[in-house]
This record gives structure tokens, C-alpha cells and sequence, in this order.
């Protein structure tokens, strides 16, 4: 990294938690969770791009009749580089509704810096990372040092319901080429050590088995849909397992899971035998293994617990999303990130698949390899959420060695 730029950027610690702050004190939660929406949040940021001196922010507004102004804005600020080659940040000004009030110990929208930390809802989720980009881009516009990548900085909204106003929005717009290098600093560790470049499929899946209620001491004139939710359980658990061995050792676990979960309650008394059961599965598929194909032995166990038990089985599913395409791991934006973390840091980070989804599965769905990456404390969507202000100094750090390698 430039000696110049990461000099900047340490001298300027104490403006970006002040920066972190004022972000904290504008909610942008989204109008289905009964928010506003970004626009205020938004329109200070641009404000804040501009004092920093960087070019002035272009608006990619999507249209929501239920947010203020009836839009979600998306922001993006380019800043040339000596190169065609350009690197994108992206980042979320959205946040997630406080929560339970009472569980916190301070106003969620009243940051409070103490002990090294910045308290407060969308502290950790995601506004380190958006300041951390953000004043990495203006180290090299301040000193006046032209990259060799072109930087773009992307500040989306609606990552937390889907990224359909956000990221979605913006791919439609035509605004990033396959051969980019985008990083999504939306996930990481308290170490970080760990970069992903993968996701696996999830299917939720609820079931409902209908037998017949009766009273207890006369099992014989009914069906116990109690028993047949417990057979179906297991058997499906055992098929699905023994149908899907694959292993893949870039996931931890490194196979596919299929958990029982969710159980709802049936009858409220000992002495009644239930005719209804609705339970739920937790599916995480290796990418190597077609959703389509989970379906067909989900299908076939049900079939035959009905042939067997005279209980019928009908499926929901809650949430159906097949994964996108890998992200080489010698990919350049892979190589590049690396790099950086290794010369901030002084240790090699792992390259590596999560369990869910991110919202880097729709640029790597365009055909863009995305990863991401971000040292975070574990405190996203949680009471008392906070920031830890060395992270988002190092996370700064890293960005600007990412666009100039030096």
C-alpha cells in the first residue's frame, strides 16, 4: 500500500467515528418494516462525499410509493484511476429495526463511543464498512495520488429485504462489467481471516401431515399425525443424508445439512391423539446438488410415509434459493483482496463457502465474481450493536491497498 495513503488514513480515525456517528443518528430502515426508507441518510452522505472532495455522487433512485419521497436512492461515486481496471465497494445504508427497546442500554439512533467501540443500530451492519470505503477513496483524492484502479463506491439501499431497490437495481442499470473487482464488506469475523467466495443453495421447507384426531384411549379410530410427523422426520433426515454424501472443503461443515427445526404445537392436552403436525426443515445444499433433486427425495419420502400411514403431506416452501456461481479463488478480485489483508494484517486469510446467502449471489448471478469480506464484531441486528473502531481502521487500510497494490 501507498506509505502516504495509509499515513492519511491513521491521521483520520478520529474524523471517521465522528463521520460513523452522525450515520448512526439518521434510521434508513425500509417501509415494509415500517421505516422511511435511505433518502435522508442519502442526501447526508452526498454531502459528506462532497466535503471530503471526492467527484459528486450520481443518483440511481428506484421507485417505492412507500418511502419517503416515494423513492430508495442508491448513491455511486467513481474516482479515476490510472487504469480500465476499476474496483468496487459496496455497502448498505439500510439498517434493521431496533428491536426490543428494552434490551438496550442506550438509544439505538443515539451513537455512543466508548471502550474502542461506536454503540448503536447499523454501527456494525454495515456502517464501518461504508465509512472504511469511503475515506480509503478520499486518502487517494486528498493526497491527490491517482490509483491504479479506478475506485467505485457503491452506497445501496434495500440489502436488508433483498437488494430489489438496491444492488438488483443498479445491475439492471447496466453500471458493472464482468471483468470489475467488487467486494461486498457485508460479512466477516472478529479476526479478519476469512473471505467468501461462496454460498450454499438454502430451502426452507414446511410440512403438514393430517391424520385424524381422536381421544387417546381409543387410538384405533383415528390416525396419529403425532407419530407420522415423527416417522416422516427421521426417515426424510435419514434419505436426504444417505442422497447427498457430496463433500466440498470449502464449506464449513463441508457437506450439505438438512436439520429438523421448527415444531409447531398441536393439541394442548396429554389425552388427546393430534390430527395435524406442521414442522419445518433447514436445508443447506452444496452447490454441487440441484435444489430440484432435494426436491424429488423430499417428494418420494412423502409419498411413501402416506402409502404406509393414510396420513396426507403438503409442503411450503418458506424460502427457495439456489446458489450462485463460485468466485474463483484465483480470481484477480480474490488475489487482490488477499494481498491487502496479508500486508495489513501479516497473516494469510482463508478462502471459503457460508451456509447462507449474501447479497454478492446477484452480482456473481450477472456473471461477476464478487466476494466478501470484513473484520466485524458479531453484533449485527443485535441490541447494543456496535462497531469496534480498530476494524474499521484496518478495514480502510485494506481497501486502499486493494486499489493500488503499490
Amino acid at each position: 500500500m501507498n506509505k502516504a495513503v495509509e499515513a492519511w488514513i491513521r491521521q483520520h480515525e478520529g474524523e471517521m467515528v465522528e463521520s460513523l456517528c452522525e450515520l448512526v443518528r439518521i434510521p434508513a430502515v425500509s417501509p415494509r418494516d415500517g421505516g422511511t426508507g435511505e433518502l435522508e441518510k442519502a442526501e447526508w452522505l452526498a454531502g459528506l462525499v462532497q466535503r471530503l472532495g471526492l467527484p459528486e455522487p450520481e443518483r440511481y433512485d428506484a421507485e417505492d410509493p412507500g418511502a419517503a419521497g416515494g423513492i430508495r436512492p442508491n448513491l455511486v461515486v467513481r474516482i479515476p484511476g490510472r487504469t480500465a481496471a476499476r474496483t468496487w465497494f459496496v455497502s448498505h445504508m439500510d439498517v434493521v429495526p431496533e428491536g426490543e427497546r428494552s434490551l438496550w442500554e442506550t438509544d439505538p439512533f443515539l451513537p455512543v463511543v466508548n471502550d474502542g467501540r461506536v454503540y448503536g443500530r447499523g454501527s456494525n451492519d454495515n456502517g464501518q464498512e461504508l465509512i472504511a470505503s469511503l475515506y480509503a477513496a478520499a486518502a487517494y483524492v486528498q493526497l491527490g495520488i491517482v490509483p491504479e484502479n479506478e475506485i467505485g463506491l457503491a452506497f445501496v439501499a434495500d440489502e436488508e429485504l433483498g437488494s430489489a431497490y438496491g444492488i438488483s437495481h443498479l445491475l439492471k442499470k447496466g453500471l458493472f462489467r464482468e471483468d470489475d473487482l467488487v467486494i461486498v464488506p457485508d460479512g466477516g469475523n472478529e479476526k479478519g481471516d476469512f473471505i467468501e467466495v461462496a454460498e450454499k443453495s438454502v430451502l426452507w421447507i414446511q410440512f403438514t401431515i393430517e391424520g385424524k384426531q381422536v381421544h387417546a384411549s381409543r387410538p384405533d379410530l383415528g390416525n396419529n399425525a403425532c407419530r407420522a410427523a415423527n416417522l416422516f422426520s427421521v426417515e426424510l433426515d435419514a434419505a436426504l443424508h444417505k442422497a447427498f454424501p457430496e463433500r466440498n472443503e470449502l464449506f464449513e461443515p463441508p457437506c450439505s445439512t438438512f436439520e429438523p427445526t421448527r415444531r409447531f404445537a398441536n393439541v394442548a392436552n396429554i389425552n388427546t391423539i393430534p390430527g395435524k403436525e406442521v414442522l419445518a426443515f433447514d436445508c443447506r445444499v452444496l452447490p454441487e446438488a440441484p435444489l430440484e433433486a432435494v426436491e424429488a427425495v423430499i417428494w418420494e419420502v412423502g409419498r411413501s410415509l402416506e402409502r404406509k400411514t393414510g396420513v396426507s403431506i403438503s409442503s411450503e416452501n418458506i424460502q427457495r434459493a439456489v446458489s450462485a456461481p463460485v468466485t474463483p479463488a484465483d480470481s484477480p478480485v480474490v488475489d487482490r483482496l488477499r494481498e491487502s489483508v496479508k500486508e495489513v494484517y501479516g497473516f494469510e486469510p482463508r478462502i471459503g463457502g457460508v451456509g447462507g446467502g449474501t447479497c454478492a449471489a446477484h452480482f456473481r448471478m450477472a456473471g461477476i465474481p464478487a466476494v466478501v469480506w470484513a473484520q466485524e464484531a458479531d453484533t449485527a441486528h443485535m441490541p447494543n450493536e456496535y462497531a469496534v473502531i480498530e476494524h474499521m481502521l484496518n478495514e480502510a487500510l485494506v481497501f486502499g491497498g486493494v486499489v493500488d497494490p503499490d
